[in-house]
């Protein structure tokens, strides 16, 4: 359920545990609230209003102003105070305060007529204790008849007789206290009941606390007792964000309020009647104003010097004295107006009137006669009632989000018109009528009562419907005010709606009581929640309270989606925790609180998604990356088909780049979008991705509509937090602060260590896992082929001993054996001088001659690092190896990563491994083409890896641990490396070390701390920097390219005739999806008769494709269904349907957008790095200075290398280019203008114009 407006609730309250929630304290709420209190059970009443005591009512026009609260949604104008008396919403006005309608009604009670009792409509189970609930509530209010005659009723009793056919002339009894008259008091006593002074101040409020409202009677006997705590059915929400739960909520809220509870509620998927707002009646309500009367009306109500000086006899009365009803089926009363009313609203622009021609101008008169001396004249309000046709609609505008409603018809209209019009002449003065149809004072329906659902929303015990079957209620959930009337009563309803809630309320107490006895306090409730989740998020308001609303856009599965968020931060007045929070790194409870508001996506729901459940939290911190900064949230979504949703969402703020990403990064909320399966569903959950941004406006709007007594301690600490991850850059915890436990508990594998010599010493080793089948693979007649892995540049991605689930064991699980090699380039055998002609001269020969030496050694570690011949000696060893063991038909699944996939196409395209051999192959962030983020793209241009070579000197082996020692030059690379910018940072010095010199090679998140210790702490120990040139030349080129940078391998597409798997990360860190895209690409166009595969994993970066926690749910299912097939397809070569070259070319990369990360840095550093140069060269010469400038720029980027320049001067650029040309360089020339040539030039005026 949900409340509309904010609903007061006393401090003391809050946080305790209800079994009862009452919605509204009117004559329908203060009953039930009564009757369950008085039965034991504990009971919260939630009222909107404030309570009132005598003396805080209006008593001139002055006062009333301030008890008035106007509210207009179209035109979004508000003004007055929230507490107001009087609520007015451009529709209707309501009473608001402890007590409801009864503290400014005229507190008329009559009976139900036997005419409104009998109508077809009515239920009737109703009739079976009505006249005993009549009497229950006649007692409660204590209704009384007044002995005097008042001079209104006097008048009237005159003028009536003859003017209607079979007038009869009723007694008014009235919930007011008409005991002997006591002197007027200035401050009377609220503990009693006073007399009544007859000053006719009734419908703004008794000043003198002699009204019977229900604060006076029910609300007070309602006693509170215990609960129990236990999981509940229902929440009630108080606003947007906060709520509380119970097993009973009982709606009383008035016929607008309550029906407007149930439309929010269906919109968040309740199920309700369709009958829902229809049966509106207003009791054939018609109003009029009769001014200009010189009959002795007492029309105005008294002040109370005027109360001493009017005898009592003579006094205005009680606001409605007398009553006259007419055979035509129509009563009408006069009643006195209060003081404190503006009489000029009745005679203004929405009345006409009768003589017409009167409307504004005579309350000018009036006013100034007055203001003269003159005095007023005569005035009083005509309420016709009757039996209109019950026919009326309320609805809740969806555009609008605002309730209105058609009123029903009323077939008595004009005579009650006619009726007033004879009246109005007979007293003399001239009558004011509304213009709209609508204005009533008695409103009923809209949640009818009836014997289903397909009558009514309600049953005759105020039980709420669920159409699910005609019969079945939503249980605990009631109805219990004028809208459950069915039909017009034709006399003020207040008595009747006090008996009605009294015949729901005996039912609601047995049915609490039976469902107590039931269930003891440890057992949750056996009907179904209505909302998922339990408890309350009422928090005291004793602390900083910050109240934001924030607005996103965005695209969520390709689909436009908007989220309107209206954010509660709350914490408590802790100040001194301010400094501790910021030293310790822990985050300010100000920042984190809960989230309402609603969500439009079309393409989903139609209608709004409304947020029942909210979490957001604008710091969260992670072990894992303690310079990355998050902002998560988290919504449960309702729709009004019932279903739910789930919507996530965090900010990433890295620290990197020198906060060139700020903006960006606290602006974009990367978000998940999936449907919550209903119990028993099978049905496919939606599971969508997208981002969404808050604009410039909106965040500006943001903050200026920043609302709490906690704002500026927000602003700040939000801007303190934001500076420590962007500015100071200083990590909130340390990998030091965590325990690192193993996290696999299973044994690995038992495998061997297979050592190869060569001639000239050198060893490389290969490991090998033989399967240990279980007796379901043992029945399969087919041996399935061995895997080879082949590992990146010094770091192991697949026998990973802290997880559970790495590739190895998986593969070995599958039934594969498992083959993962090292060469002398391993960093715990590294060879500092080997060159590319000592691997070519001597691995390959002896990989061939020593294939039948075997060396066991389980202790070692493997790696791998691939330069051109290295990668001869190592396929052709690893190769002779497998096909030693497997027999030379054995085909070989090969996995590769990075620059292991940069091997093994350069071995098949350089033609030292035949494609017979491959089984398939399957590349992460590798393939024969090799691009780069931005940020390593500038690393690999700029003469960093040159520098380094210098710097090393002779020893190329860079160790990596913290207390390892090393020469000087070891230690000034791994300090300059420290300070070279990459995207996420790290406490581990290792670590930062090694993505200084690589670039970040995984995200944090997605690595353990059990791997990420492994990895730095006892892998890679040591990095062998000697293939370094080599792959620079090939990241330069983008593509596969020989030690001296040729293309010796792309021209051999005929060697590539294997089924192959691309895979990529979809978050880049160092190599693109452009990567994977340009090699499936070039694989479909040139081996058709294969299946080609590629795959962007969403989330991951590099190295965590295979050594991420969640790298066995996400990844490694994609490499074993390639797997799979191949070995299923086996030699199968049945011909493939062949992509067109142009269909190929017409397509585009849909994840493109990932590769261009940080592009228009690289732009920037570019201009950056020429700007440089020219400052450095200005002294010189401007031709000797721009001759300079291009060789030096010819020197350091490669001769393939596509280079775009903005040439912004004629010389200096026709230098560039002619230079960079010459020496290999492709140039693109951009000029603003055309080419001219000699005769184009202009000859004459005329021409040159």
């Amino acid at each position: 359920m949900e409340k509309q407006a904010e609903i007061e609730l006393r401090p003391e309250d809050r946080g305790d545990d209800y079994d009862a929630i009452v919605v509204g304290s009117g004559y329908g709420g203060s009953v039930a609230a009564c009757r369950m209190s008085t039965a034991g059970i504990k009971v919260c009443l939630l009222e909107k209003g404030r309570r009132w005591k005598a003396e805080d009512f209006p008593t001139d026009s002055r006062k009333i102003m301030s008890a008035v609260r106007y509210e207009n949604q179209n035109l979004g104008l508000r003004f007055g105070p929230e507490d107001a008396l009087f609520q007015n919403d451009s529709l209707a006005a309501v009473a608001c305060g402890l007590g409801g309608g009864s503290l400014v009604n005229a507190g008329v009670m009559l009976p139900t007529p036997i005419r409104a009792r009998r109508n077809l409509k009515w239920p009737k189970e109703w009739e079976r204790d009505w006249d005993l609930c009549e009497s229950s509530a006649t007692a409660m209010l204590r209704i009384q008849s007044s002995s005097v005659k008042f001079p209104i009723a006097k008048v009237m009793g005159e003028i009536a007789e003859g003017e209607f056919e079979e007038n009869i002339e009723s007694s008014v009894k009235l919930s007011v206290n008409f005991d002997v008259e006591e002197p007027p008091s200035n401050s009377p006593k609220l503990e009693q009941i006073n007399n009544c002074f007859a000053c006719g101040n009734c419908l703004a409020g008794c000043p003198y606390n002699a009204k019977n409202s229900t604060d006076k009677n029910y609300l007070i006997s309602a006693i509170q007792a215990c609960g129990i705590s236990r999981k509940r059915r229902w929440r009630v929400y108080i606003n947007e964000i906060d709520y509380i739960t119970s097993d009973w909520v009982i709606l009383s809220a008035g016929v607008l309020g309550t029906t407007e509870i149930l439309f929010r509620s269906q919109m968040r998927g309740l199920r309700l009647s369709d009958t829902l707002g229809s049966g509106f009646s207003c009791n054939g309500n018609t109003l009029a104003y009769v001014a200009g009367s010189p009959a002795p009306l007492n029309g105005y109500g008294l002040n109370r010097k005027q109360l001493s000086e009017i005898p009592f006899q003579d006094r205005p009365g009680p606001s409605i004295s007398s009553s006259h009803t007419s055979s035509l089926g129509f009563t009408i009363q006069s009643a006195i107006l209060p003081r404190a009313y503006p009489y000029l609203l009745f005679e203004g622009i929405t009345t006409y009137t009768w003589p017409p021609g009167y409307q504004l101008f005579h309350g000018i008169v009036d006013r100034l006669k007055h203001f003269i001396g003159l005095g007023l004249s005569q005035s009083i309000i005509l309420n016709a009632m009757g039996y209109d046709e019950s026919n009326g609609k309320i609805m809740l505008e969806k555009d609008t989000d605002k309730i209105c409603f058609h009123p029903p018809q009323d077939p008595l209209l004009p005579r009650k018109i006619m009726a007033f019009q004879k009246l109005t002449k007979k007293l003399g003065g001239i009558l004011f009528m509304s213009r709209y149809r609508s204005t009533a004072v008695h409103l009923l329906g809209g949640c009818n009562a009836s014997s289903d659902s397909l009558g009514g929303v309600c049953n005759h015990k105020g039980q709420v419907f669920d159409p699910k079957t005609p019969a079945t209620v939503h249980a605990g959930l009631y109805v219990c005010d004028a809208s459950l009337i069915p039909c017009s009563v034709g006399i003020n309803p207040s008595l009747t709606i006090a008996t009605a809630a009294e015949h729901a309320s005996r039912y609601l107490v047995q049915d609490i009581l039976e469902y107590k006895n039931k269930i003891s306090a440890s057992v949750a409730a056996v009907d179904q929640n209505q909302f998922s989740g339990t408890g309350k998020n009422l928090e005291n308001d004793n602390g900083s309270t910050v109240l934001i609303k924030e607005t996103m856009r965005g695209y969520v599965g390709g689909m436009p989606c908007t989220v309107h968020l209206k954010m509660k931060m709350q914490s408590q007045n802790l100040k001194s925790s301010d400094k501790r929070n910021w030293f310790i790194g822990e985050p300010h409870p100000l920042l984190r609180g809960k989230a309402g508001g609603y969500v439009v996506f079309r393409a989903i729901e139609k209608d709004r998604l409304h947020v029942i459940d909210g979490e957001m939290d604008l710091c969260v911190v992670d072990c894992r990356t303690p310079y990355t900064q998050y902002m998560r949230y988290r919504l449960l979504l309702a729709a009004a088909s019932g279903s739910r949703y789930i919507l996530e969402g965090k900010k990433i703020m890295n620290p990197c780049h020198f906060a060139l990403y700020a903006w960006r990064e606290t602006t974009t909320l990367y978000v998940t979008f999936n449907k919550v399966a209903p119990s028993g569903s099978t049905d496919t959950m939606l599971n969508l991705k997208g981002e969404l941004r808050v604009s410039f406006t909106e965040l500006l709007k943001c903050f200026i509509t920043l609302k709490g007594n906690g704002r500026g301690r927000f602003i700040h600490l939000l801007i303190q937090t934001l500076m420590r991850t962007y500015i100071l850059q200083i990590p909130r915890v340390t990998h030091e602060n965590f325990i690192v436990t193993d996290s696999c508990d299973k044994s690995y594998p038992s495998s061997t260590i297979d050592d190869i010599r060569t001639a000239d010493g050198y060893i490389i080793r290969s490991r090998h896992w033989k399967n240990a089948r279980n007796p379901l693979l043992l029945s399969r007649e087919k041996v399935l082929n061995p895997i080879l892995l082949l590992n990146g540049y010094s770091t192991e991605s697949y026998w990973l001993p802290t997880e559970p689930h790495d590739l190895v064991r998986t593969l070995l699980e599958e039934g594969h054996e498992v083959w993962l090699l090292q060469t002398r380039l391993h960093p715990q055998n590294p060879a500092n001088n080997a060159t590319i002609a000592d691997i070519g001269k001597y691995d390959i020969p002896a990989g061939m001659e020593n294939a039948n030496e075997h060396y066991t050694n389980v202790d070692s570690y493997l790696f791998i690092t691939f330069s051109i011949e290295h990668l001869l000696t190592f396929m052709f060893s690893a190769f002779g190896k497998i096909l030693e063991v497997h027999g030379p038909s054995t085909k070989i699944h090969v996995v590769a990563h990075c620059a292991g996939g940069l091997a093994i196409h350069i071995a098949l395209m350089g033609g030292h491994v035949s494609a017979t051999h491959i089984a398939s192959l399957s590349c992460t962030n590798s393939s024969m083409f090799f691009r780069l983020t931005a940020l390593a793209t500038i690393k690999m241009c700029l003469p960093l890896v040159p520098i380094s070579m210098a710097i090393l000197g002779k020893n190329k082996i860079l160790p990596l641990l913290g207390k390892s020692k090393g020469s000087s030059g070891h230690r000034l690379l791994k300090y300059i490396a420290l300070y070279l910018p990459r995207y996420e940072r790290c406490t581990c010095k290792e670590c930062e070390v090694f993505s200084g010199i690589f670039g970040n090679t995984f995200w944090h998140e997605n690595v353990s701390p059990a791997m990420h210790q492994w990895l730095n702490k006892q892998s890679s120990t040591k990095l062998p920097m000697s293939a370094f040139p080599h792959l620079r030349r090939i990241c330069n080129s983008g593509y596969i390219v020989d030690s001296n940078g040729n293309n010796s391998f792309l021209i051999h597409p005929e060697r590539m005739a294997i089924s192959t798997l691309y895979i990529s990360g979809g978050r880049s860190l160092l190599v693109t999806p452009e990567t994977s895209y340009l090699a499936n690409k070039y694989m479909k166009l040139h081996q058709p008769g294969f299946r080609h595969e590629r795959a962007v994993v969403d989330g991951f970066g590099h190295s965590d494709l295979l050594i991420g926690e969640k790298s066995h749910e996400k990844v490694f299912p994609r490499i074993i269904s390639h797997i799979r097939l191949a070995e299923q397809e086996g030699n199968d070569l049945t011909p493939r349907k062949k992509d067109s070259k142009e269909a190929l070319d017409w397509g585009d990369d849909p994840y493109r957008e990932y590769g261009d990360f940080g592009f228009w840095i690289f732009a920037l550093a570019i201009i950056f790095f020429l700007l440089l140069l020219h400052v450095l060269f200005w002294p010189l010469k401007p031709s000797f200075r721009n001759e300079v400038i291009c060789h030096f720029m010819a020197a350091v980027y490669s001769p393939t290398v596509l280079l775009t320049c903005f040439l912004l001067c004629s010389v200096s650029g026709s230098v560039a280019a002619c230079r960079m040309s010459i020496v290999g360089v492709k140039v693109r020339l951009l000029e603003k203008s055309r080419r001219w040539k000699a005769q184009d030039f202009p000859t004459d005026s005329w021409e040159i114009m």
